[in-house]
């Protein structure tokens, strides 16, 4: 790649891309195989020795695969990409390959449920890591928390759905020197709007089910990190607990990738208008949106993050029985879980992504139980307020 050419779309679609050898196919093929031949047993010896690279069998490695997961990497800026299954697997992969037992790990408090519940249930109640959810957007309380055996600091910026950011240089020149790694879930934002990697981070984690992907049509986790640390992960636990990506899903992923830049640019137009409307409406109590003057952490939304997402929550008065009727109410917003599609998704978090979070527990991150999350699509916008509007006065 010539290094005349800067731009961040320029970049993603030609960076250390080639027409592929065989055929001169200008979009990567799907290599729809679960194994590969081998020249002679000398080569099937070293390949799975490690002497000699190449392809033995799709869950150790595939072209495709591959070709998104060095794709990823350029665009988050790190050394080596992988890729997973599914968003969950990507994180339980790499904490896995992050922490042991009797370690202890500091993550935000307002989490995705899956995400909280692979925390609390499985590495702390199962194999004895402990566990503690903390306001990572206050610097005191994650200071106050640290402890010799603290390992990982697990960030969600924005965090799901309340929006709240986590800033990303302050928190790494604090743990930093404590030799804690931080991870970074980055599924709102893309590498489009933030790459924390520039900011400190060592690992960041996409749900490429989201704005990778954007159509709706494929599950899939991205992560990136330093090479030492991605290989590790693949070698042993993408290898032995297999939680791989298929060949199609990573086709389907680097075609949604092509349209990041124009799409993202869409969503946070839409989200924006959509922000300031539902702000001003009557019916409505509150916005969490960090683009909005307003927002808690607004400044250190503009130093971090090169926009503001697609994606918003906001609460109506009266509560979740009035918000239920909103939901009921609308038309051209489907009423989904997931973010990140071309259509409008709107969706209850208390009882939908993140039921299996305690009350208690949500209400005290802010989770409350009339809080609605609203993944804002490239529809024309006009449309989205019409239905918006339509639905509230009801």
């Amino acid at each position: 790649m010539s290094e005349e050419w800067k731009g961040f779309t320029t970049r993603l679609l030609h960076e250390r891309y080639q027409p592929e050898a065989a055929t001169g196919a200008l979009t990567l093929p799907i290599f729809q195989t679960s194994t590969f031949v081998f020249e002679n047993p000398e080569q099937g010896a070293a390949r799975f020795g490690g002497t000699e690279e190449g392809y033995m069998y799709s869950r150790l490695g595939n072209p495709t695969v591959d070709a998104l997961a060095e794709r990823i990497a350029i665009l988050e800026n790190g050394e080596m990409g992988v890729a997973f299954g599914s968003g969950m697997a990507a994180i339980s992969h790499v904490m896995m390959g992050l922490v042991k037992k009797g370690d202890h790990i500091i993550a935000s408090d307002a989490l995705y449920g899956c995400t909280f519940a692979f925390f609390q249930s499985i590495l702390a109640e199962r194999f004895g890591v402990c566990v503690s959810f903390v306001d990572t957007s206050d610097m005191q309380k994650v200071m106050d928390s640290l402890r010799p055996e603290t390992t990982v600091l697990y960030l969600e910026t924005p965090a799901n759905p309340t929006m709240k950011l986590s800033d990303i240089r302050a928190l790494a020149q604090l743990v930093k020197p404590h030799n804690v790694k931080i991870v970074v879930d980055n599924t709102f934002m893309s590498p489009y709007l933030q790459r924390p990697l520039e900011l400190g981070a060592d690992v960041v984690v996409h749900s490429a089910t989201k704005y990778i992907s954007g159509h709706g049509d494929v599950v899939g986790g991205l992560a990136v990190g330093s090479k030492e640390l991605m290989t590790s992960i693949k070698k042993s636990f993408l290898k032995d607990i297999g939680g791989v990506m298929g060949p199609f899903d990573a086709f389907l992923l680097l075609r949604g990738l092509k349209t990041l830049t124009v799409r993202m640019d869409k969503h946070c137009a839409n989200a924006m208008k959509v922000a300031e409307f539902l702000r001003d409406h009557p019916a409505v109590e509150r916005v969490l949106y960090p683009g909005l003057p307003d927002f808690p952490q607004y400044e250190l939304a503009k130093q971090q993050m090169n926009g503001f997402g697609g994606t918003l929550s906001f609460e109506v008065k009266g509560g979740v029985e009035k918000g239920r009727r909103v939901m009921n109410s609308v038309r051209l917003c489907q009423l989904a879980v997931s973010l990140g599609d071309v259509h409008t998704l709107i969706q209850h978090p208390a009882s939908m992504t993140h039921a299996v979070i305690p009350r208690e527990e949500r209400l005290q991150v802010g989770i409350t139980d009339g809080l609605i999350r609203l993944s804002v699509g490239i529809e024309d916008v006009d449309d989205i307020l019409q239905d918006l509007d339509g639905a509230l006065s009801k």
